[in-house]
């Protein structure tokens, strides 16, 4: 962190984002400000939340959206993903004494833009892999019908699963659930070539 930027404590965070309209990260010491998304990034996590509420009907599992503030533990990072689900009781921070922040979701999803995917893929997974109840981790592109799919699997290790074009279903390992890519990206207008051939990330 660059010479003379301010710190602050969790205690100092939790105080000033409860005060805040904007939602902001604590990372290491330093409060964040969280770029805001396109309109196809909004809907696509929309779609994504719907779908997933759907399918987890008569699951002990709950859906949240980004409102929802999540800690890692083991690491000094408050963020508030994309999409969280949930399966069971929700575990609050214990540094959290309005209850606001929990620290076991099941699943992540973030929707990737230009402007956070290498840190979505970078530092902020290697974060999330901290997190004991985590099974598994989605990345969703925003420019053609993609999805990558990491689940836990032992000692460390994380199995990639892609999953590309509007016929496919992206497996949701932890759920036991199909994951319809043509309800993810419903709404959203793709060019021709970016549906035809989705390729990688």
């Amino acid at each position: 962190m660059p010479a003379g930027k301010p710190r602050y404590t969790v205690a100092q965070y939790l105080e000033r984002e409860r005060s805040e309209l904007d939602k902001h990260e604590y990372r290491d010491g330093e409060i964040l400000l969280m770029a805001g998304g396109t309109a196809d990034h909004s809907l696509i996590v929309a779609n994504v939340i719907s779908a997933l509420h759907a399918l987890l009907k008569g699951k002990p599992c709950r859906v949240y959206d980004s409102n929802l503030r999540v800690r890692i533990p083991r690491t000094i990072l408050y963020t508030y993903p994309d999409v969280s689900v949930i399966c069971g009781p929700r575990e609050p921070d214990p540094n959290d004494p309005a209850g606001e922040t929990i620290t076991n979701p099941r699943l992540i999803v973030e929707v990737l833009s230009p402007s956070t995917e290498a840190y979505d893929r970078g530092e902020k997974f290697d974060r999330y892999r901290q997190l004991d109840s985590l099974q598994e981790y989605v990345l969703v592109a925003q420019t053609a019908p993609r999805i990558e799919a990491y689940s836990r699997q032992g000692e460390g290790a994380w199995l990639l699963m892609p999953f590309s074009g509007l016929h496919r279903s992206a497996r949701v390992h932890c759920l036991d659930i199909e994951l319809p890519l043509a309800e993810v990206y419903a709404g959203i207008e793709f060019t021709a070539a970016s549906v035809e051939n989705p390729g990688a990330f």
